[in-house]
């Protein structure tokens, strides 16, 4: 898909993308009457410069032709939205595929920086063309804020979907962090830098392998920064000793205390970390590490899954994931882009890996640790490399339909399916008992008891009953022109 021949909307279904491609695709147009009919005619001004029968001038297209998505992106997305949909639901049934309990990287670890990843390439496409810097702010801030809404109501405590059937959070108590909120972190910082340096884009670049990154050293500056705050705080903040009260164990509450007192640890209880995470959680002294009595639940645990430190080092794959998307932009040859991509992941794959092996940075996920941003950037740039060549090269989109149906309308499905949203309000209509639902009925008696296996019956589940659901329900609501769009 040449870049000259195709253009490419940006996968977020953002309006940055309409208003920026409508405005900068106009040109100056001139009127010419034609004597035959008194027809009118309209021809780009550059063309008039030699002259053209109004025979000819009749037979030219009046209308624009529209404009491409990238296929891969959608299907990309589409892929995350599965993955997270199989890990969330079949996890517990296959602990393998659940996340790691610390170090290390399973199946469902690669979900959240595909997620990012994914988000960066859009940010590209959506910003390549800004007309208005002020209106594309506003716009990037709206969509920040609307991100930040649904993950505090849906991860916040709010919702209980999808077996409780109980709603709202006592403040006290919400969860601000979550999936959502991350990634409104990582979309504002990334598109903001993208935006603010729009007028140092380059037209064309330069020779060489590496011109890439120097035309856009501005979005790598910022990822390095945020890099740079991760590591030093990481491996330089004192983390003192800590304690809690046990509520859930037993009937006599009691209280355990951790002992630390040391830095640059990277262990489940004793790490920068979650010690950042836990100062929300503290007395009037947060030194001292005492946690209140009445503490959300979460602050018991030694670290926050989408916690603030964490998430600064999330930033940089979204950095990673625009350079993807800078390369998609510019260079206009298959190999050319192939050649770019599989090449930074392998190398990613190979940092990664060094790091883990000797001992020195562990993948970790609830750390979201360098080494774990480099293995998953890697993984996600081969894997959508694969897609590209599998798709957009060799044009083999009918098996990879279901994943552009449910990439193109991503946020429903993740709301309704991987939140549990839509499972949650069949739910609602019961019989005698809670347990008593379409829902429950559906995976006892039509997997679970078919196959004599729990397992067996809560994976097939998982993707008939959900994945195969919500592709076709997004591949009607495609065929229909609905989309829910931030």
């Amino acid at each position: 898909m040449d870049e000259g021949t195709k253009r490419m909307e940006e996968g977020l279904n953002s309006p940055l993308n309409d208003e920026g491609d409508n405005k900068d695709g106009l040109k100056k147009q001139v009127t010419i009457r034609s004597s035959k009919g008194g027809s009118t005619v309209e021809r780009d001004k550059d063309t008039m410069a030699k002259p053209v029968a109004v025979d000819e001038l009749e037979e030219q297209p009046l209308v624009k032709k529209k404009t491409k998505r990238v296929a891969t992106l959608d299907a990309f997305r589409g892929l995350t939205i599965v993955l997270m949909i199989l890990v969330d639901d079949a996890g517990e049934a296959y602990p393998r595929i659940d996340h790691s309990p610390w170090n290390g990287c399973t199946l469902a670890d690669f979900v959240m920086p595909f997620f990012l990843f994914i988000v960066g390439v859009a940010i590209a496409l959506a910003l390549k063309r800004i007309p208005k810097i002020r209106n594309a702010v506003k716009k990037i801030i709206l969509r920040t804020m609307k991100l930040l809404f649904w993950g505090v109501i849906l991860q916040g405590g709010y919702s209980h979907a999808p077996n409780d059937l109980e709603y709202g959070v006592n403040m006290k108590f919400i969860r601000w962090f979550g999936i959502l909120q991350r990634i409104a972190l990582v979309y504002c910082v990334v598109a903001l830098i993208e935006t603010f340096t729009t007028k140092l884009k380059p037209t064309t670049l330069g020779s060489g392998y590496l011109s890439i990154f120097t035309a856009y050293k501005w979005q790598w500056l910022g990822g390095f920064v945020a890099f740079l705050i991760y590591m030093i705080t990481t491996f330089t903040l004192y983390v003192p000793d800590w304690s809690f009260v046990d509520r859930f164990n037993g009937d006599e509450p009691k209280r355990y205390t951790v002992i630390c007192g040391m830095r640059g640890h990277l262990g489940p209880a004793c790490n920068a970390v979650g010690h950042v995470d836990r100062q929300a959680c503290t007395l009037s002294s947060p030194g001292d590490g005492t946690l209140r009595e009445d503490a959300p639940s979460w602050c018991r645990a030694p670290f926050e899954p989408e916690g603030l430190l964490s998430s600064i080092s999330a930033i940089l794959s979204g950095t990673i994931g625009i350079h993807y998307g800078h390369v998609l932009i510019h260079f206009k040859g298959h190999s050319e882009r192939l050649k770019q991509w599989v090449s930074m992941g392998f190398v990613l794959l190979i940092i990664a890996i060094i790091l883990h092996f000797t001992d020195a940075i562990p993948i970790n996920k609830q750390l979201y640790s360098f080494s774990y941003v480099c293995f998953t950037a890697g993984a996600a740039g081969i894997v959508f490399s694969g897609f590209y060549i599998l798709i957009d090269v060799w044009g083999l989109r009918t098996p990879f339909l279901f994943l552009e149906w449910i990439g193109m309308n991503a946020m429903l499905v993740f709301v309704m399916a991987a939140e549990g949203i839509f499972a949650a309000f069949v739910n609602g209509w019961y019989y005698e008992d809670p347990r008593n639902s379409l829902v429950h009925w559906i995976e006892k008696h039509v997997f679970v008891n078919v196959w004599h296996s729990e397992r067996v019956g809560t994976i097939l589940y998982v993707i008939f009953a959900e994945i195969t659901f919500w592709s076709v329900v997004a591949g009607v609501l495609h065929k229909l022109g609905i989309y829910w769009k931030l």
